[in-house]
């Protein structure tokens, strides 16, 4: 497994999913991989809460 560079779908910047983060995503059972860099799935998350 090799760190993937992936585009967000949100801002459009590129941001690196790492092999350490796709064996999370793995043993937690997530077949997808992230559409969003970290700092728009924070924010996303963020403004669910509100």
């Amino acid at each position: 497994m090799a760190d993937k560079v992936i585009t967000c779908k949100d801002c459009g910047n590129e941001f690196v999913f790492t092999e350490g983060e796709q064996a999370f995503y793995l043993e937690k059972g997530f077949t997808n991989d992230p559409v969003r860099c970290p700092e728009c799935r924070k924010a996303r998350k963020q403004n669910r809460n509100q």
